[in-house]
């Protein structure tokens, strides 16, 4: 056991946010902290931490061991680089580089004694240095900023000019670099595109130490985690298994729990119909076996109803009319950013009943083609036809289609006169808005506050085409579910931006993504893209490789052959190359034993030229065991 929680308790004015909550964490686990928003995740976090205290309870982390803190918003700041401030968490190993190549030189003018304490401590730290992993450290920064989505030119940044998203990205990198024996972290995947997140993923699989995630991405979590702590109305509750187990173990818990509560109240009302009998015959036995049955039912340990799955939004989307079977047209659709070009020649259609999910990296241009089709932003080349009949809901991820200085009530009001104050409020509460809330401004509210109010607008709307971008933002898993559930039964057509696999998963009939500055088509949810996106890929957007003239007028049959033959001599070579890579490897690093070995021997240990030559030798086998690591890993 490396963390564990012991009767933690936190209230928050009378409200008991977190009650007797107890858990613990093993050595090298991966579990996930979860519960709907305001159920004191972060809190909990917080309090483990040190950052918060507890009303009472203890947190104990194992003698010796060390942790570290993803919090979701980070105050990065300076002019520090990128790099830099990832390089900061190798100090010590750049302090015992500077020691080396310090004792380096007074070998070369020490002699006797002086010179043996000198090659011991060198053979010392040399040791040290090679566990560390000190001849792969800028490697090693280079792959996780790499696989955080920062490219090359990026490196360079000074902090102070990063978005908020970014600084959170660098804050992650720099805690996963600093390895401590346990780390929890708070919503990592959200500044993050997919390919950032399938990296991560792969990085915590692979990872030495615990760790402890907060996170409302639920295909993340089934990949990742083996434990689920869950947070429900303060009691805290661990479940083994991923995210899907945990859902199915929480189902069944539920109804069990429902039904022994259902159960009982039904036995309580039938003693105490018996007993209201056996008094209306008002004969001495008959009060005596009620007085019994009386104290009998006293004694009961009356089972509280179990709370509702939490307060849930209702949301019901149906459009008022019909649209045409061809909802959208696109044709030619291009769009550049002075000399970044994000797309070209984009060409497709919608029809009647589909729900379209557009994905690719960040920057790709995905929000940017919602934009063009909500008349936002007009296109560098290229159409787009609306079909017959066919009205546009619009939910966009900044909610500019909210006004700040309006309250809630307003909002809906000023653009649904025809409803009663009646109405507006039914559909706020459905949207959890009651009481006094209907009259907060929209600029006061949270993220996941301002989405609710979006989609209750977009709910009223009756729009048959509706086009969302990145929808499950700030929603919890329990919200999530219930948008999927309302998508899934809409009868109009959809066409959404997310990074949400999960959600993706559940909802898209078809896909498209935009990588290469073209889209690819995938017929099937997300499963059916990682099943076929090599293929289709390097058929439909192969990169910028300039591809031959007979390539270009092959038929499809002997393109996809073609492409299949290349893509075989590529593997053959990759292969190739690995394998002379790992053979040069294996070379240097049997050289590099051998110097140490060298440098153990007396004769060599008193003979300050030949320690000089092989410590240059070794140095020199560094730099190229570090090109051929970063090398083995772009082969592998």
């Amino acid at each position: 056991m490396i963390l564990a929680c012991q009767e933690i308790n936190k209230t928050f004015g009378s409200m008991h946010l977190i009650k007797n909550a107890s858990f613990h964490i093993e050595e090298r686990e991966k579990a996930a902290l979860i519960g709907i928003n305001g159920a004191g995740k972060t809190t909990l976090l917080k309090i483990i931490m040190g950052e918060m205290p507890s009303d009472s309870g203890e947190v104990i982390l194992a003698k010796g061991k060390s942790i570290g803190y993803l919090a979701q918003h980070q105050e990065l700041d300076g002019d520090r680089s990128i790099y830099d401030v990832l390089l900061e968490v190798k100090q010590h190993i750049l302090d015992m580089e500077k020691k080396l190549r310090s004792i380096e030189v007074e070998m070369k003018h020490t002699a006797g004694s002086e010179l043996d304490r000198l090659m011991e401590a060198y053979s010392r730290l040399s040791h040290e240095f090679e566990l560390r992993n000190g001849y792969a450290y800028k490697s090693q920064i280079t792959g996780v900023l790499k696989g955080l989505g920062f490219s090359e030119e990026d490196f360079d940044k000074p902090v102070s000019t990063l978005s908020g998203g970014q600084k959170t990205r660098v804050a992650l990198g720099k805690l996963l670099l600093s390895e401590p024996d346990i780390i929890l972290l708070d919503e990592p995947t959200n500044h993050l595109d997919m390919e950032s997140i399938t990296w991560l993923e792969s990085y915590l699989l692979n990872y030495p130490g615990a760790v402890l995630i907060v996170s409302h991405d639920r295909y993340f979590l089934d990949r990742v985690v083996t434990k689920v702590v869950e947070i429900d109305f303060g009691k805290v509750t661990t479940f083994l298994g991923n995210y899907s187990a945990y859902g199915e173990k929480k189902a069944m818990i539920r109804n069990a729990e429902y039904q022994a509560y259902l159960n009982q109240q039904k036995e309580i009302r039938h003693q105490e119909e018996v007993i209201t009998k056996l008094k209306q015959f008002n004969r001495e036995k008959s009060i005596r076996r009620a007085e019994s049955r009386e104290k009998m039912l006293e004694k009961i340990e009356v089972l509280e109803k179990p709370p509702e799955a939490a307060d849930q939004m209702r949301i019901q989307l149906e459009p008022q009319i019909v649209s045409g079977n061809d909802v959208l047209d696109v044709e030619h659709l291009g769009k550049s950013f002075d000399s970044l070009k994000l797309f070209e020649d984009l060409n497709f259609s919608i029809k009647r009943g589909e729900r379209v999910a557009v994905i690719g990296n960040n920057g790709t241009g995905k929000t940017t083609i919602l934009k063009i089709l909500n008349g936002l932003i007009p296109p560098d080349t290229g159409v787009f036809h609306l079909g017959s009949k066919v009205h546009v809901g619009y939910y966009d991820q900044e909610h500019h289609v909210l006004h700040m200085e309006k309250t809630i009530f307003q909002e809906i009001s000023d653009d649904y006169p025809r409803l009663t104050n009646t109405q507006i409020r039914n559909v706020l509460a459905a949207f959890l808005f009651t009481g006094d809330d209907v009259f907060k401004q929209i600029q006061s509210l949270s993220g996941g506050e301002r989405g609710r109010v979006s989609l209750a607008k977009l709910m009223l709307s009756e729009a048959n085409f509706i086009i969302l971008d990145e929808p499950t933002n700030h929603l919890d898993i329990m919200s999530k579910e219930i948008l999927e559930q309302a998508l899934c039964g809409y009868t109009g057509t959809v066409l959404y931006v997310s990074h949400d696999r999960y959600f993706i998963n559940q909802t898209a009939t078809r896909i498209l993504e935009l990588t290469n500055h073209s889209l690819v088509n995938y017929i099937g949810n997300y499963d059916y893209y990682l099943e076929k996106r090599d293929e289709l890929t390097q058929i439909y957007a192969p990169g910028e490789e300039p591809q031959t003239a007979e390539l270009s007028t092959a038929s499809p049959t002997k393109t996809y052959w073609q492409q299949q033959k290349e893509d075989q001599a590529r593997r053959r070579k990759r292969e190739n190359d690995l394998k002379k890579v790992e053979a040069e490897i294996e070379k240097l690093e049997g050289r590099d034993k051998e110097i140490d070995c060298e440098m153990e021997k007396e004769e060599v240990a008193t003979d300050v030229a030949q320690c000089v030559k092989l410590s240059n030798e070794k140095a020199e086998i560094s730099l190229k065991l570090e090109a051929l690591y970063e090398k083995w890993e772009e082969l592998a």
